[in-house]
């Protein structure tokens, strides 16, 4: 059987050399990056799908305590050297966003750059596996960021504002709030923008664990 994170596990290394995949930019997404000055809740912080880390070394250089999972080793490898070299103290697990095993309740903000619409891509209902565990991670009255690729990108797969109001409702949800926005990539060929969502909505205040 394949491992969960197998194929990210040989993206990473075939594209070692010219820079990493398209995803990995060298730091936060802008849209996610203007978003930290005010609306980041601590101290806890997760983030899912990080990728080799930019975004979780981001947060913790403004001193909030950070755990990062990505279902690739070779990422989250990369991602601890880069930790150990800026002396920050992150907490990098490999796990599968569809089936993650961290405490209920216990984190007051949690990101994901990217991820929902990868899951989004599979049709074995990776991404409402994931959906579903999000509301038990993020403590009563959490602020939950998601940035996600537009289908409207026109690369055949992608989400729709529709789909994020959707699924970021209540009774789990509140006060959420959708932006359109502009996705950043490195490919070989130089910079890419991709038409996406700043999706940040709050975990319901009287929520149970």
């Amino acid at each position: 059987m394949t491992a969960p994170g197998a194929e990210f596990d040989e993206i990473y290394r075939a594209t070692a050399a010219s820079g990493g995949p398209p995803w990995d930019i060298g730091g936060p997404q802008p849209a996610l990056a203007a978003a930290l000055d005010g609306h980041v809740k601590g101290p806890r912080v997760l983030d899912v799908g990080c990728g080799t880390g930019d975004l979780a070394l981001t947060l913790a250089r403004r001193g909030y305590d950070v755990t990062a999972v990505d279902v690739s080793p070779v990422a989250i490898g990369v991602a601890r050297a880069k930790a150990a070299a800026a002396g920050l103290p992150v907490h990098f697990e490999v796990q599968d966003a569809t089936r993650l095993s961290l405490p209920p309740a216990s984190f007051d903000s949690v990101f994901d750059s990217g991820l929902l619409h990868i899951l989004h891509r599979r049709a074995d209902g990776a991404a409402d596996d994931y959906l579903a565990l999000l509301p038990r991670l993020a403590a009563p009255g959490a602020t939950v960021f998601v940035l996600a690729v537009s289908i409207e990108a026109g690369h055949g797969w992608g989400v729709t504002e529709e789909y994020l109001r959707a699924r970021f409702a209540g009774p789990d949800w509140t006060t959420t709030r959708i932006e359109s926005i502009d996705v950043a990539a490195e490919t070989a060929g130089g910079p890419l923008t991709l038409r996406g969502f700043l999706l940040r909505t709050v975990r319901t205040a009287d929520a149970a664990p």
